[in-house]
């Protein structure tokens, strides 16, 4: 199933319920880049040197895609049931305070992606914002003492917070122009706002940030309480000022009120993606994933906090996030799997583990859902994380009738 920023908020909810009761979860990204220039891992690293070259790289690029799978199992099929997510993933500033996020791109891996079929486009245009915890509350704290400021001026009734404005300096004709032309559209609006077939606001054109400045002071103070201003972006991301008409003291305190909550839920929307980390966190669920170290190191920098420096600390603070994760990759190259595959490589290992001594894993998909099994599409995440899934099912059966088998003929006591 596809998810960006049209469909998150209301699929959440029915995202967290399969994560709740699934057996297992599989991950896989894709990033804007995997290496820095310069920075090429080498297979004799050691695992400090290791860390410090992929922090460089997961502070330089960023997470695009991220396939999420949750496998549960069916006591009643003896199958799993598997619900795959495909999301789409871009940092959005939603106000002047929020980051605006700096990341490389790396031209052959956006080239590569897009081979594969991945509408950059669609990542820029519908991707999913996300904040980190830190960020979220560093901007709740300033809505809060904004809102605080605007309350109080309301209690007071004093000239609302929004045209708390320093006095203007010169204008130039044209701005005087401007001014003038929307005072005298806003007295025609108050004139028709006694008709009760008016309508309840009026926009003003877009205007430069100066502009916008000394328009909130000036209709301030030739009006006072007797309006209500608020900033708006429309669709071009053009800012103006829509000014509307209370009709009494609590009308005009309603309409503060309701602007502040949606402010609040404008915050809690641009947490955006952050939301299923943390779900998949506090869940506690095993996590799978393929040759996943650089995976790990985006998810927390880009969705949890900055990375440490230091590798032992990047390690204690991944057991806290994820304390239980299986990479298939290590899996696949240790005892006794090794002995059978040719290539850990994700693709070609998912073949390998449909012959014997291995078995095709039986599933089912949940309806509504891609069934990737008749859609294969390769390097896309949430194809990559199902057969990952597939991956370590087939591996652990593997292991389990070995453990089965070496259980029922040798004594524990036996010594290996």
């Amino acid at each position: 199933m596809e998810i960006n920023r049209n469909n998150f908020k209301e699929s959440l909810s029915q995202i967290e319920a399969a994560i709740e009761a699934s057996s297992f979860l599989a991950i896989d990204t894709e990033f804007t880049g995997l290496e820095v220039h310069g920075n090429s891992i080498h297979a004799f690293d050691l695992p400090e040197d290791r860390y410090q070259k992929l922090l460089k790289s997961a502070k330089s690029f960023i997470i695009v895609q991220f396939g999420l799978a949750t496998f549960q199992y069916n006591e009643t099929t003896k199958r799993y049931d598997v619900s795959t997510y495909n999301f789409y993933i871009f940092p959005r500033s939603h106000c002047k305070q929020a980051p605006d996020v700096r990341f490389l791109c790396q031209s052959s891996s956006l080239e590569f992606l897009v081979s594969q079929g991945m509408d950059v486009t669609k990542i820029v245009k519908d991707g999913i914002s996300y904040l980190l915890p830190a960020d979220k509350q560093r901007l709740l704290e300033l809505l809060q003492q904004r809102h605080a400021h605007q309350n109080e001026h309301m209690a007071s009734e004093s000239t609302p917070p929004s045209g708390s404005i320093q006095s203007p300096t010169t204008l130039n004709r044209e701005q005087q122009r401007f001014i003038d032309c929307s005072l005298r559209r806003i007295d025609e609006f108050l004139g028709a706002g006694r008709d009760p077939r008016s309508m309840d606001w009026l926009d003003i054109e877009p205007c430069n940030a100066f502009v916008r400045k000394c328009l909130f002071e000036t209709i301030n103070q030739k009006y006072k309480l007797n309006v209500h201003l608020e900033s708006k972006v429309n669709d071009r991301k053009q800012r103006y000022i829509r000014v509307s008409l209370p009709r009494s003291q609590e009308d005009l305190q309603q309409i503060e009120r309701e602007k502040q909550n949606a402010e609040l839920e404008e915050l809690d929307d641009a947490v955006g993606f952050s939301k299923i980390i943390r779900i998949i966190s506090e869940s506690g669920k095993l996590v799978v994933g393929h040759n996943m170290l650089l995976d790990v190191l985006h998810v927390i920098n880009q969705f949890c906090f900055e990375l440490p420096s230091e590798y032992e600390e990047f390690k204690s603070v991944t057991r806290c996030l994820f304390p239980r994760i299986i990479d298939t990759k290590h899996m696949a190259s240790s005892s006794p799997i090794k002995d059978f595959v040719s290539s850990t490589t994700l693709a070609d290992l998912q073949k390998e583990l449909e012959r014997a001594p291995f078995a095709k894993v039986k599933i089912d998909v949940t309806e509504g859902f891609t069934d990737y099994e008749t859609n294969a599409r390769l390097h896309e995440a949430g194809y990559d994380a199902y057969i990952t899934g597939l991956c370590f099912i087939s591996m652990s059966n593997y292991i389990g009738r070995k453990w089965l088998y070496f259980s029922l003929h040798f004594h524990s006591s036996c010594t290996l």
